[in-house]
């Protein structure tokens, strides 16, 4: 029987494409397969360090181009886990053979609109992940998530870390609604009884400045300064991580952290919470505001609150525990 030479489509974030590394992993180890991937070219960073990857592709604008060039390769399987117009019209027009999930969109609609989940109750994307590949006799290992970072990517988290114990705090999220208030990063590193370290892009480095300027003495601020390889390995030394419902949550998981996580307009109910698998112990504390009248108020976020008081954040209570490695 000849090789299977697989391409799993999934175009974008940094956090949904940490989300389809176990089905890479299983592609690979259990049926040796040429595993490929077709993602956005600003992400393909994500997955540059991962051994069970063996090519990836990068979508032009035009998708009969990305078609052409991908049909060249004569895949035997297409897996689409993106499911919008763009990918399915690629994985028809590059191979026969195809898979895809459920993705929930109609339950997710009913939950923002009326307030009231209608999620199924095994609903986290990974697990429906698994159960779209089923009929290709591959399994979940249980093993999690996966996140690679390169020698010299480790090196200079250790450099810019040092030996100190510390928290991370992430700020940055692609919605303002996802992410942590300044009010609340400041309660957290009052509260931390060990140094903060701020991770984030240059969407947030007025407001790690703020916060450092604020409290010199029990800040580290890496936001805007280091590549997300070197912000994945501040993680994996971090004691613990705290974090809006962002993509780099999920790398913590795949680094198998300590992570609380306070969910401001989204919620874990729709099926992205974070996934340690079922052979790790899940180390996660989920914050967040039960019974909000307005929440969730998208399945994907807002650039600012549209009722404007965002008190799916600012009512969030973290405590000294919650901030407390197990291991302290």
């Amino acid at each position: 029987m000849s090789r299977q030479k697989i391409l799993l489509i999934r175009f974008s974030s940094i956090g949904d494409i940490v989300l389809i590394t176990p089905v890479i992993r299983v592609f690979k180890k259990q049926l040796d397969a040429e595993v490929h991937l077709l993602v956005k070219a600003s992400y393909q960073n994500v997955l540059a360090n991962n051994p069970y990857v063996d090519k990836i592709h990068t979508l032009h604008h035009n998708l009969w181009h990305t078609i052409s060039q991908l049909r060249k390769e004569n895949f035997t399987l297409v897996v689409d886990l993106q499911k919008n117009l763009s990918s399915v019209l690629i994985s028809k027009g590059v191979c026969k053979n195809t898979l895809t999930y459920q993705k929930l969109n109609v339950e997710k609609w009913l939950t923002v609109r009326l307030k009231r989940s209608f999620m199924p109750k095994i609903n986290h994307i990974v697990d429906r992940y698994f159960e779209a590949i089923r009929p290709v006799g591959v399994v979940d290992d249980g093993e999690g998530l996966d996140y690679f970072f390169s020698r010299n990517e480790r090196e200079e988290a250790f450099r810019l870390v040092k030996e100190i114990q510390f928290i991370a705090l992430v700020l940055g999220a692609t919605y303002t609604t996802k992410r942590i208030p300044k009010e609340k990063c400041t309660d957290i590193i009052a509260k931390s009884s060990l140094p903060v370290v701020l991770l984030g892009g240059n969407d947030v480095l007025a407001l790690s400045e703020e916060l450092q300027k604020k409290h010199p003495d029990k800040t580290l601020n890496f936001c805007g300064k280091t590549s997300l390889g070197v912000g994945a390995g501040i993680l994996k030394l971090a004691s613990k991580v705290v974090t809006g419902d962002t993509g780099m949550m999920h790398i913590a998981a795949a680094l198998k952290k300590e992570i609380v996580v306070l969910w401001g307009n989204t919620t874990p109910t729709f099926g992205m919470s974070p996934y340690y698998g079922k052979n790790v112990p899940d180390v996660s504390t989920n914050l967040e505001v039960e019974g909000l009248s307005c929440r969730p108020c998208s399945k994907l976020g807002f650039h600012h609150c549209p009722k404007s008081h965002f008190r799916c954040m600012n009512d969030l209570v973290i405590t000294v525990d919650d901030l407390m490695p197990q291991d302290c």
